[in-house]
């Protein structure tokens, strides 16, 4: 025990990053530029943090590393994200959350703190949100909260608001790639912040589309470019889409439209309920093109536009070999050349809810 605290206690000198950046480029990873104006911990501050990377201290596990709950030497608690050394796309995600977001600053995005380089481990530090993730917090089977719809739609318009900062008052603009339950965390209010910044791609004012290898997480991500590499913003608003239908159900049943509701929710206005879940399928719809952008969204959202419910299409999924399922699929995160995805939403109940929306027959 004396050992482990000496060794606890004696400083190791953090990595340069600028060094870290070239051996990885050296090594063949792509990176745009690595301007990091963020504070550089030692890996030793961040090991006593979360008591030695401690389990009872993890918070959170991606396919790129682990979260851990952090408390600095001055009190702050912090959320430290360690990328798994083995990967490469680990490294790369890393550099790419750096780069992305060191400077960016919104309420409703997660904000970098800094991060520490020691030999293969490379920490990202966040600020820490007390309420955890949407996926653990609200739709897990080991829920932990209760909200009411009020705070749902909280939890939706802040994430819209954050994703319409990203694609459209940046510059370059962002778009994440990777908007996802696990992605919104919840602060202590239960405002959301979009967080994993690690597949994010800039797109500069005069690029409307970039081809790249599929990034993201089957049941998000947008037909077109799951299909064809076809990278817009609108895939973010695709998956927007699919996290409001979430947060506004959690199982689907036959019947009418707010049957979809989730049933713990006791009390709720009808007419903004079936407003948002309206909003939420004119953003996956199969065409890109009709598709609003993010600050659409928002109005939409708050009521100051109407809806054209003629205008709406059909949602854009696909289907396995299995064909329709009457269970909501798995998320499962994927950068491959995949030409399938399964909606995390069940295909009969798009074709029903769409069904519904074109030939409303609510009283």
């Amino acid at each position: 025990m004396a050992l482990g605290r000496v060794e606890l206690e004696r400083e190791i000198p953090a990595v340069n990053l600028d060094s870290m950046a070239c051996a990885c480029l050296a090594g063949g990873v792509e990176l745009w530029a690595l301007h990091a104006k963020t504070k550089n911990f030692s890996y030793n501050e961040l090991r006593a943090a979360t008591n030695n990377f401690h389990r009872s201290n993890k918070i959170g596990r991606g396919g790129f590393g682990t979260v851990y709950k952090g408390i600095l030497r001055n009190g702050t608690e912090v959320a430290v994200k360690t990328l798994s050394a083995e990967s490469k796309q680990g490294v790369r995600e890393f550099l790419t959350e750096i780069d992305t977001i060191s400077n960016v600053k919104h309420p409703n995005l997660v904000e970098l703190l800094g991060c520490c380089v020691h030999g293969p481990n490379q920490i990202l530090v966040y600020e820490y949100l007390e309420n955890n993730s949407i996926d653990r917090a609200l739709l897990g089977s080991k829920r932990s909260i209760k909200l009411d719809w009020k705070q749902r739609s909280v939890v939706c318009m802040g994430t819209a608001r954050g994703l319409a900062y990203l694609h459209e008052e940046l510059v370059p603009h962002i778009v994440h790639r990777d908007i996802k339950a696990s992605n919104i965390l919840l602060d202590k209010d239960f405002q959301p912040k979009i967080g994993d910044f690690g597949l994010a791609k800039l797109f500069p004012d005069d690029i409307t589309h970039i081809s790249t290898r599929i990034a993201g997480t089957t049941g998000y991500l947008a037909p077109e470019y799951v299909l064809g590499g076809q990278l817009t913003m609108k895939a973010d608003v695709y998956s927007f889409g699919v996290l409001t239908l979430e947060v506004a159900w959690e199982l689907y049943e036959e019947g009418k439209l707010l049957d979809l509701v989730d049933p713990e929710l006791e009390e709720f206005p009808e007419d903004e309920v079936l407003r948002y879940m309206k909003v939420a399928l004119f953003c996956i719809q199969a065409n890109a093109s009709r598709r609003p952008a993010m600050s659409q969204v928002i109005q939409m959202l708050s009521k100051n536009v109407r809806l054209n419910e003629k205008e709406l299409t059909s949602p854009g999924f696909f289907e396995d070999s299995g064909g329709a399922s009457g269970k909501p699929s798995k998320h499962k995160s994927s950068e491959t050349s995949t030409s399938h995805q399964m909606s995390s939403v069940p295909s009969q109940s798009l074709r029903w809810l769409q069904d519904e929306m074109i030939h409303p027959e609510i009283q």
